[in-house]
């Protein structure tokens, strides 16, 4: 049973890659026709990079369910990564009256899976803007103290209740009616492989506060 079920894995996620791989020809080849055409958007070209580096998060998460071992790490500046993470989370707030604010104090090396540290900031502000009704706010504030990044993500949305912030990193445990209560234990797991740590440092009814430190180089 456990053979089928890797062979159906390893199945289902060659197709999604085959998928992946046809959106990421067809983006490339928009590019090159705007560019061929000489036209000059700065949103369609963000938009263009958002997915080209959207798409290859997902082929890293489907390389998981091909190897166990799939971690690539390199040197990368913490800088960059926030911003690059803020910068795919936005498409979450289109039509919405949430503003992302990003501060960056001063910045590193870290040594992690560029795509898994990426996919982790990028889910955890995509909780915190779906934990905002209406209109509100997230956070992003970074600084490295004694050779240790500090990255405090926050919303100003529905607080988590008391008695279920201790359970929110559990597989299976989610406080979504739609959700299936992976991410944050995903996030927390691919982390923790990359020496970093995930905490919620506080949920009250004016805001909610996670925080990742990692060694610097």
């Amino acid at each position: 049973m456990d053979n089928l079920i890797q062979l159906q894995t390893r199945c289902v996620s060659h197709e999604i890659r085959n998928h992946v791989s046809i959106c990421d020809m067809y983006t490339e080849i928009i590019k090159k026709h705007l560019a061929k055409s000489d036209y000059k958007n700065e949103s369609v070209d963000n938009a263009l990079e958002c997915i080209q580096k959207s798409l290859k998060i997902i082929s890293t998460s489907l390389l998981d369910l091909k190897m166990m071992n799939n971690f690539e790490p390199k040197n990368c500046e913490l800088k960059y990564i926030i911003e690059e993470g803020v910068r795919l989370a936005n498409a979450y707030t289109l039509g919405k009256e949430i503003a992302i604010n990003c501060i960056i104090k001063n910045s590193a090396a870290i040594y992690v899976d560029e795509n898994k540290f990426l996919a982790c900031i990028v889910n955890i502000i995509k909780n915190g803007i779906e934990a905002i009704e209406s209109y509100g706010k997230i956070e992003v504030f970074a600084e490295v103290i004694n050779n240790t990044a500090h990255i405090k993500i926050s919303n100003n949305g529905k607080m988590i209740p008391k008695e279920k912030q201790e359970q929110i990193f559990s597989e299976g445990y989610t406080t979504k009616s739609t959700g299936c209560g992976l991410g944050l234990h995903i996030c927390k797991t691919h982390l923790e492989m990359q020496k970093a740590k995930l905490s919620l440092n506080k949920s009250t009814k004016s805001i909610t506060e996670f925080e990742i430190t990692i060694p610097t180089l």
